[in-house]
């Protein structure tokens, strides 16, 4: 079958389209033909050994992914061949098959294709746990969302306009503003500089927002910080682009809360990523989450799917398909 590996830490260049042996399912474990592969900055984080420096190169890169069942492992008795199956987090994705852990699939509705579920998977379960469980988000409270014309920050923008928020969307260029005011955002921010804590403050009606959710790395750390509203939440996330560095905690302002979301702590048992991911699934059924048509890539070009994702050219969730 065909896989795309790295072969060193680097750029897209290091991603190589080639020949490997299928995967045979261990115990608990079944195996999954690939029908759409999700593209995360996690992967770019990989590619550039900020995680999995421990498995030797070459090694088959991303996480995500739809597809049918076409093996099953000892042990394995709640999935049966030719289920259509979804996941957030199985190393290899970028394949034709794959060996996942039972454990780590959900079923996928048979109105909701595989392209669908495979774009909802990390980011809607990410954005479920921010405007959820991280700060739930109140009617009537203001967020200001990063990156909002991004596949994370869609989805985030309409769970919390579907839990009766407000949303600031902030965007690093004019042709992505329509994006987020799409997907419901109240007012769009284009801002590449990270100056845009006056506007925040102003559009929130001269107190500031209720919570930030900041992947955008150390240029917006400050700003951030300044659009908060006494008591305000800040939520921080997305590694790959760097932290802000050390914080005084007696330097952080108007007594504001702030914190690392990960999406994983939302999903932390199978019974939970099967819940919490049928919940994601009822809210796109109903109409309530609207999941954009992706940018498709053949697998055979991911190389291309990162530098685009890096660049920043992309709106919305980027998909490679065998």
């Amino acid at each position: 079958m065909k896989s795309v590996v790295m072969t060193a830490v680097g750029g897209p260049e290091t991603l190589a389209y080639v020949d490997v042996p299928d995967p045979a399912p261990g115990p608990g474990e079944v195996v999954v033909a690939v029908g759409a592969a999700g593209v995360n900055f996690m992967d770019t984080g990989v590619r550039q050994g900020l995680a999995w420096s421990d498995v030797p190169d070459p090694k088959t890169i991303g996480v995500e992914g739809a597809g049918k069942v076409v093996a099953i492992g000892l042990g394995v008795e709640d999935v049966a061949i030719g289920e259509r199956v979804a996941w957030a987090y199985a190393p290899g994705s970028y394949a034709e098959k794959v060996a996942i852990p039972a454990t780590s699939l959900v079923p996928i509705p048979d109105d909701i294709d595989d392209r669908t579920a495979a774009s909802l998977m990390m980011q809607g379960l990410t954005a479920s746990h921010f405007a959820t469980d991280f700060y739930p988000v109140q009617p009537g409270d203001i967020a200001l969302v990063h990156a909002a014309a991004g596949g994370l920050g869609l989805l985030l923008t309409q769970i919390i306009k579907m839990r009766g928020g407000r949303v600031i969307g902030r965007v690093s260029s004019p042709e992505k503003a329509g994006a987020a005011k799409a997907a419901g955002a109240d007012h769009v921010i284009v801002d590449k500089a990270g100056q845009f804590a006056d506007e925040s403050i102003r559009l929130s009606g001269g107190d500031g927002v209720h919570v930030v959710y900041d992947g955008s790395g150390p240029t917006t750390f400050q700003g951030s910080l300044a659009s908060l509203r006494r008591s305000g939440t800040f939520c921080w996330y997305g590694p790959v682009l760097g932290g802000p560095g050390p914080i005084d905690l007696m330097s952080l302002p108007k007594s504001i809360k702030i914190g690392y979301a990960v999406f994983s702590d939302h999903i932390p048992t199978p019974a939970l990523l099967r819940s919490r991911s049928a919940a994601l699934f009822d809210w796109v059924l109903a109409g309530k989450v609207r999941v954009g048509s992706a940018t498709s890539y053949p697998l055979s070009e991911a190389a291309r799917a990162h530098a685009d994702m890096e660049s920043r050219r992309t709106t919305g969730k980027l998909l490679l398909i065998p």
